[in-house]
Formats: structure tokens, C-alpha cells, sequence
């Protein structure tokens, strides 16, 4: 069997060296062949630098790379183009940074291309691009192919520091102009990133830009499909149980067929088909946990969250939007299309188990210690095996004494009853329980349902006072369910951040 292609973003390598290739190279040609200014965003570690430098080997006519690949036949191997390259795939921490990191990259570009620039156009990085853009052209006598990785990166590493991140904005903004200024010496021009940003913020100087990101004759450009899996893939994974696989790495949808995150299928092989968060686990979100913190976010919002289309296109540095940057990293995805006279609007979710049991477990872990997480993991899990609702409520009195008091400081959201259910649902996906928020009846919604060995829990929460417990009976949320229900009514006090009444009753 051929060698996995773990971390390795090089097109060239990856052919002589035989590495497993996915053929993404009849979509590079209809890409190449409808489009000349494109934008694609996929969450990190999903391909795009692969893709790119895919389209480079292509414009340089490097046909011995593509035998027996889908574009071989297609392409004019006879025609190459000088290509411009340009990754932010350091860290950038300033606007000086920024100048002085494309200084660089245009450098190297005028090396390999073997141009010579004039010294007063070199001391400022947009003229430098812009006469390497025309004097590329004139010497190759070929229009030009600009490709430019994680354009966004540098913004988003200084996300934190806003005045920094809008000073770097505006420098970016500044150098992509030349592209447009420069159209005419340009063959094709393609940027990938993780986010859209928006407004007239940074693609205010490229107006002209397709983005594909959401084009469902693009949706397959980065990741893999099932059909890869179950055939490419299919000698790696003998033996493994394949709807699990599916379960917890599949899920991804960008409007063409549902993928994988390569990172994770290749991991996943080369780990002996251990299932793990392989790719969560090469960027926790401190940012997003932070943020869902200082908002109070409910967070079973997420697990059915419903947005327009302008919500998932946007990035506002100065206005920024929760759905929008976990659309766009890949903490949630698109579940389905909901029609409406307004547009379609689409309903996001979490892609798949990894993912879910990820991100809650972050949550969680964002507010107990490391240690009393395990004593409650213990705890759940004899829970679990034993149904015994007593021992329920013991693990919730445990988990919520076990919150940090500094999650309380500057806010008041112990008074708030979505604060309790937000901690209950992460607390229970984060260890991989079936749990479901709001969960809707005939009759109303009851807060919280857990299926666990067999038996549904329907809880219902109040906070200071009221009779939860007599609500769930009186609405009788209870009869969408069969076999043994147990119906449970906490409250919570306010003053001692923790439940105050835990009735219960079989059903």
C-alpha cells in the first residue's frame, strides 16, 4: 500500500514519492477554466495548502507530475505561466511585521523567477508586488498566476489585540489592490483562508473575487469523500467498523457531498484505527471558549443553530460574531437547507462526535480542574452503568461545586437558567452522553432529555423557586418516550451555585 501523505502540503512530494493522492485535478481545471479571481475558505488543516500547490505545478506545465490524473488530457502543458506565490503560514504579530514578512516573500519570488526590480519599488512591499507582477509578465511574456495561502492568518493571529489586527487589515487591504490594478497582466489569482472577512474591510480592494466556499461544484475541492473511503482507503481500513468511522469523522458540508478532514482519516490509519480528536486537538479554541464565556452564550444553541446566508459570509474584526467564526473554523457546519420567503437560511450543528464531544469537553474543562473532571468522569460513568437517578444527582451537585468561583466574577449568570443547562449539556457531550436541549414535544419543550443504559432522563430547571418537577408532569413531556422515563425537577440556588430541590419520579 502506498505511504499516508501525514503533513505534507508539497504536490511534487507527494507523486515521486509515492504518497497516497486523492485526484482533486478535475476540479483544479474546471476551477482554472470558469474562473480567473478566486476565494476558498475551509477550516485549518483540510487541504487548501495541497490544492495550491497543486495549481502551481499545473501553470508551470510540470506534466510528468500529473500522469494518469484526471487533468493530464485537459491541459496545455505546452503553456507556462510564472507564478507568484504567497504564504502567511509564520506568525505575524504587528503591521511592521507584516511589511517586513512580504519584503521577504516577494524576494524569494523575484529569485526564483529570476527578475530584477527596481531598489525604490522594494523598499515598500505593495510597489514591490506590483512591478514583480508586470515584469514577471514581460519576461515570460505569459500572463500571470498569483496564488496566495492563509491570506487571513496574520489578522486572526492578532484577533485578541483589535487596533493591531485592523492596522494589519488595512495593510493587506492595501497590497491585494495591486492584484486589481494590475489585471491585466494576470492570467489567474487564488486565495484560500479560514475566514470571509467583511464589508469593506479587506476584499474591498479586489471586488472582483469569486468565492467559492459555498459553490457546491466546489463543495469536494478539500477533504474526502465517503466514496474515497470506501474505495481509495478501503486496504487501510479492513476490519474497521466503517458507520463508526463515519460517525465521528465524517459530517463537514460545504453545499457538495458531506467530507472528512483528511487530517483526521490519515491519523486515524496511522494510529491503528484508535478513535480519537485528532484534529481538535491541534488547536483548542482558547479564543471561542473565552468568548462563549464573557457572552453568556447558551450553548445547546449551537447543537440546531439557524443563520442566513450574509451571517456565514461575514467576518467583522470590530463587530465579531460567534456563529460566524465557529462556521468558519469548522466547530459547526452545515446540517441542512431551510427555504423561506426571505432566502435560504441554513441550520449549522457541530459535523461530527469528535468534534461535539471536543468542544463541550474544552467548555468544561475552561471551568474544573483537571483532577475533579476525572472524579466526575468516574462518577458518570457508574451513573451510566447503573441508571441509579441518585447518583445523577450527585454528580451534578459535584459538578457544579467544582466550578471555579473566577467563572462568576464580573457577571451575575448564576441568576440565569441557561447558564445551568449550558454547563449540564457541554458537561454530558463532552464525555460522549446522548443529550438533547430543548428537547420539543406536542406539548412545549422540556430543557434537558439523557439517555443513558437504556432509560430516559427528562429534566426540567428552574432557578430560586417553582415546581419543575409538576411542570413535566403537568405538560406530560414524557409521552414521546417509551420504556422506563424518569421525570426530575432541579432548582437551582442562586447565592450557592448549586441545585437547592432534586425530586424525581418514575414513569
Amino acid at each position: 500500500m502506498k505511504k499516508l501523505p501525514i503533513g505534507i502540503q508539497t504536490f511534487s512530494e507527494i507523486i515521486n514519492e509515492d504518497y497516497l493522492y486523492i485526484d482533486k485535478t478535475g476540479i483544479a481545471y474546471s476551477l482554472i477554466d470558469r474562473f480567473k479571481y478566486v476565494f476558498l475558505s475551509r477550516p485549518r488543516r483540510f487541504g487548501k495548502s495541497l490544492f495550491l500547490d497543486t495549481l502551481h505545478n499545473i501553470f508551470e506545465g510540470n506534466r510528468e507530475l500529473f500522469r494518469g490524473l484526471l487533468i493530464e488530457e485537459q491541459w496545455n502543458w505546452e503553456v507556462k505561466y510564472p507564478v507568484i506565490l504567497i504564504s502567511f503560514s509564520g506568525g505575524i504579530h504587528s503591521k511592521a511585521d507584516l511589511e517586513e514578512d512580504l519584503l521577504q516573500i516577494l524576494d524569494s519570488n523575484e529569485e526564483r523567477l529570476g527578475l530584477v526590480c527596481a531598489k525604490k519599488t522594494r523598499a515598500k512591499a505593495k510597489y514591490y508586488f506590483a512591478e514583480l507582477i508586470k515584469k514577471a509578465s514581460q519576461k515570460y511574456h505569459q500572463k500571470v498566476v498569483i496564488l496566495i495561502d492563509e491570506y487571513d492568518k496574520p489578522i486572526l493571529d492578532n484577533i485578541e489585540n483589535i487596533p493591531e489586527a485592523l492596522l494589519i487589515r488595512d495593510g493587506m487591504r492595501d497590497f491585494y489592490t495591486k492584484i486589481k490594478e494590475n489585471d491585466r497582466y494576470l492570467r489567474f489569482a487564488f486565495l484560500t483562508g479560514v475566514s470571509k472577512f467583511a464589508k469593506v474591510s479587506i476584499f474591498s480592494g479586489l471586488n472582483n473575487l469569486e468565492d467559492i466556499s459555498l459553490n457546491p461544484d466546489y463543495g469536494n475541492i478539500c477533504g474526502y469523500t465517503q466514496l474515497d473511503l470506501d474505495t481509495t482507503f478501503a486496504p487501510y481500513l479492513e476490519g474497521v467498523d466503517m458507520e463508526k468511522v463515519k460517525v465521528w469523522y465524517n459530517g463537514y458540508n460545504f453545499l457538495g457531498d458531506t467530507v472528512y478532514n483528511p487530517f483526521d482519516i490519515l491519523l486515524f490509519i496511522k494510529n491503528h484505527c484508535v478513535f480519537k480528536n485528532y484534529w481538535f486537538e491541534t488547536g483548542t479554541p482558547t479564543f471561542l471558549i473565552d468568548l462563549i464565556k464573557k457572552s453568556n452564550y447558551f450553548i445547546p444553541r449551537l447543537n440546531k443553530l439557524r443563520v442566513n446566508e450574509s451571517l456565514l459570509n461575514s467576518f467583522d474584526i470590530q463587530n465579531l460574531n460567534l456563529e460566524t467564526i465557529l462556521f468558519q473554523s469548522g466547530y459547526l457546519t452545515i446540517k441542512r437547507l431551510i427555504p423561506s420567503g426571505t432566502g435560504i437560511r441554513y441550520e449549522l450543528g457541530f459535523p461530527n462526535k469528535e468534534v461535539q464531544i471536543s468542544f463541550n469537553d474544552a467548555i468544561l474543562q475552561s471551568m474544573i480542574s483537571v483532577s475533579e473532571k476525572e472524579l466526575l468522569h468516574d462518577e458518570l460513568l457508574d451513573f451510566i452503568e447503573t441508571g441509579d437517578v441518585t447518583k445523577l444527582e450527585s454528580v451534578i451537585r459535584h459538578l457544579f461545586a467544582s466550578i471555579a468561583y473566577n467563572n462568576y466574577t464580573n457577571n451575575h449568570i448564576e441568576r440565569y437558567e441557561g447558564f445551568y443547562s449550558s454547563v449540564l449539556f457541554a458537561f454530558f457531550l463532552g464525555f460522549g452522553v446522548n443529550i438533547i436541549a430543548e428537547d420539543v414535544s406536542n406539548r412545549g419543550r422540556i430543557d434537558l432529555t439523557l439517555k443513558a443504559g437504556g432509560k430516559t432522563f427528562l429534566l426540567e430547571l428552574k432557578v430560586t423557586d417553582g415546581e419543575p418537577l409538576e411542570q413535566i408532569k403537568k405538560m406530560k413531556y414524557y409521552e414521546k418516550y417509551t420504556g422506563g422515563r424518569y421525570l426530575i425537577g432541579i432548582v437551582f440556588d442562586p447565592k450557592a451555585r448549586n441545585v437547592s430541590k432534586f425530586e424525581w419520579e418514575m414513569v
